[in-house]
């Protein structure tokens, strides 16, 4: 609300709840793009060069994209996170979220599907991000909402391990794998957030639990 009491436009009120740090991102990921080879040569995840020592490929191959297509794509999946999930979290916690996630994808990668070479796009933290925001509405009273977002997540991520990707994925080589990774990184992050929360809202340490 203003100073007088009137609450502010819808547009000022997402500004505020973080709508300003979603368009950095997405600038940022489009300068990222506009660079062109060089920069995503530079920065994709890739086996062999990871391996030889350039360990920022394994969180900054989240941030680059193949085409403009492919940037758009999960541009448009962002926005619609921040939409769905306006103020479960703080930016920090989004943050922390996001990296957890990402990091991941990469240790999944790594470990279980070595096959992949190189893998660029930020579709495996957004998985994350899904994920962890049903876990907040699995914690507040919108749980027939965590149902049916924890039911489409699951059968999307069973679905691309069992048939693929999607149909309208188009022409994106999509690595399905990267996606159950991130899910499963979100899904830990906003468990261990939310509980640390809980016990900062009750002034319990963590592990420890309430009156009997």
């Amino acid at each position: 609300m203003t100073a007088d009491g009137t609450p502010r436009p819808p547009f000022v009120r997402w500004w505020r709840q973080g709508g300003a740090f979603l368009v950095a991102i997405a600038l940022g990921l489009a300068m990222l793009w506009a660079g062109g080879t060089p920069v995503f040569g530079g920065l994709r995840y890739e086996r062999s060069t990871i391996a030889a020592g350039e360990l920022w490929r394994l969180v900054s191959g989240n941030l680059v994209h193949a085409s403009g297509q492919h940037l758009l794509v999960n541009l448009a999946g962002l926005a619609l996170l921040s939409l769905l999930f306006p103020g479960e979290y703080s930016r920090r916690e989004w943050s922390q979220i996001a990296l957890a996630s990402a990091l991941a994808v990469a240790a999944g990668l790594w470990w279980g599907s070595p096959e992949v070479e190189w893998y660029v796009g930020l579709s495996g933290v957004l998985h994350g991000v899904l994920a962890a925001g049903a876990i907040a509405w699995w914690r507040s009273h919108l749980r027939w909402m965590a149902i049916v977002l924890t039911a489409i997540l699951v059968v999307k991520l069973a679905g691309e391990q069992l048939f693929g990707a999607i149909g309208w994925s188009g022409d994106l080589n999509v690595i399905v794998d990267a996606h159950l990774y991130g899910a499963v990184g979100g899904t830990l992050a906003g468990a261990l957030v939310s509980s640390r929360r809980r016990h900062v809202a009750t002034g319990l340490p963590p592990g420890a639990s309430g009156p009997v």
